[in-house]
């Protein structure tokens, strides 16, 4: 007697992958959000009066909540109500906290009684600095939100499919918006005559990105009544909180998560000061300077789709990880001590785009490896505590930048700093080969099973 074989949303190739870039543009609006600033630091600096010290607190402050708790929190709402609600409530905040920072640095604040209430306790950081950084943890709460939202709602429409291909290509989406961002950011700064045009434009952008999140629940409304799934969560079994200590037990957990905010901690702090080092270190405008660092996310995000495939049909994941350290390593001492010998802007690209290789080969291996390690059941917090933990790097990192910055004035000692990270990110990923040898997790074969 044949068998009848039913077919659910996530078989239609039509259907998984227009999910994918309802997702995908949601990241994309949220990472051209995330660096908007990062092009106008001088400009910020000479009208609002920051200094290197209060520009390294507001990047920290993206990453603050999340530090406190806020992550650990996402992670069980995430496994309790699904990918639906809490995508929508994770863009909803990123809208929030977006407009409160577009607020904090308008010229309209600046002249409010509250501002200069704000200015009167601790001088050191000025008052649209204070609600600047207010919005910005509200919105990075949103955004890591997105992020582990996003992860697992591609682990569940691409199971036993195309997955790592899906995430290399939502990685590279997203970074396309650091591209965007770069080059439209000085450009509306110098349109308009100040800091506040590229960051209004980002916020209608994540306005757009919110409609994305309800589109695509719909779809993942329908492809769950499919499956008979009626709870918030995708798994059959009901999430408890106790089950995290089956996260914490893994020591390839461990492995990953220490990876992760080691590596991370080197790329995404550096993006916060790259276009300054380029202007001091070439002696180029901020324009120029974000025109040549924009680069970066290109080669990635050329490069992680194909990874991707490559690792759905041939797999090395692990091998991929530690190449992508080695290349890090050897292009943050570039930055430290050739390029100020050789101070060309060809040589800064070269640089700036091989990091973009690095940046391709650690984010397409680790994320689909994750879901090789970790029950489904509890596949949503550990995405979200890898996040915390990476928060973590992430708030302390431009503070210590921000300082080493203050008081060294040059960029030869955070480069040591970001060149350090690779050399323990390195050692994570050996050992995490070292162990998925010795336990046979699946990370260095192939995603699609036959």
């Amino acid at each position: 007697m044949a068998q009848t074989i039913k077919k659910y949303l996530n078989d239609s190739f039509a259907a998984r992958w227009a999910a994918l870039i309802l997702i995908a543009l949601a990241m994309f609006f949220a990472y051209m959000f995330v660096d908007v600033m990062s092009p106008l630091q001088s400009l910020i600096e000479s009208s609002r009066g920051w200094d290197s010290s209060v520009f390294g607190s507001y990047a920290a402050s993206e990453y603050m909540l999340n530090v406190f708790g806020f992550l650990i929190i996402a992670g069980i709402i995430l496994d309790k109500m699904g990918v639906r609600f809490t995508g929508i409530l994770s863009t909803a905040l990123m809208v929030i906290g977006a407009a409160i920072k577009y607020v904090a640095i308008t010229d309209w604040f600046q002249a409010t009684e509250f501002c200069q209430w704000l200015n009167s306790w601790w001088v050191a950081m000025p008052g649209s600095a204070k609600l600047a950084s207010l919005g910005f943890m509200i919105f990075g709460c949103g955004c890591e939100m997105a992020g582990i939202t996003v992860s697992k709602a591609i682990a569940k429409w691409f199971e036993g499919k195309e997955m790592a291909l899906a995430m290399g290509l939502e990685m590279a989406i997203a970074r396309l918006g650091v591209f965007a961002v770069l080059s439209a950011s000085p450009r509306l700064a110098e349109a308009f005559n100040g800091v506040e045009a590229p960051i209004l434009f980002c916020v209608v952008l994540l306005l757009i990105g919110l409609i994305n999140f309800i589109v695509f629940s719909v779809m993942d409304a329908k492809l769950d009544r499919q499956k008979g799934i009626t709870a918030g969560g995708e798994s059959s079994e009901e999430f408890k909180v106790s089950d995290l200590k089956k996260i914490f037990a893994s020591k390839m957990f461990w492995f990953v998560a220490l990876l992760c905010v080691l590596y991370y901690s080197a790329i995404f702090p550096f993006q916060r000061y790259a276009t300054n080092f380029l202007e001091i270190t070439l002696n180029i405008p901020a324009t120029e300077a974000a025109d040549l660092f924009r680069w970066f996310p290109i080669l990635a995000m050329v490069l992680t789709p194909f990874l991707g495939a490559f690792l759905d049909n041939k797999g090395k994941g692990a091998t991929m990880l530690m190449l992508g350290a080695v290349i890090m390593i050897a292009c943050h001492l570039s930055f430290a001590f050739l390029l100020p010998l050789f101070p060309s802007k060809v040589f800064a690209l070269i640089l700036i785009v091989v990091l973009g290789v690095s940046f391709s080969l650690v984010p397409a291996a680790l994320w689909p490896s994750v879901p090789k390690i970790i029950d489904p059941a509890i596949l949503g917090s550990a995405y979200s505590l890898i996040f915390w933990i990476q928060n973590i790097g992430l708030c302390l990192v431009p503070l210590l930048i921000g300082v080493v910055l203050n008081s060294t004035g040059g960029y030869v000692a955070p480069m040591c700093i970001f060149a350090s990270f690779g050399v323990f990110a390195f050692i994570m990923s050996f050992f995490l080969k070292v162990e998925d040898k010795k336990k046979g997790y699946g990370l260095e074969l192939p995603n699609i099973k036959k």
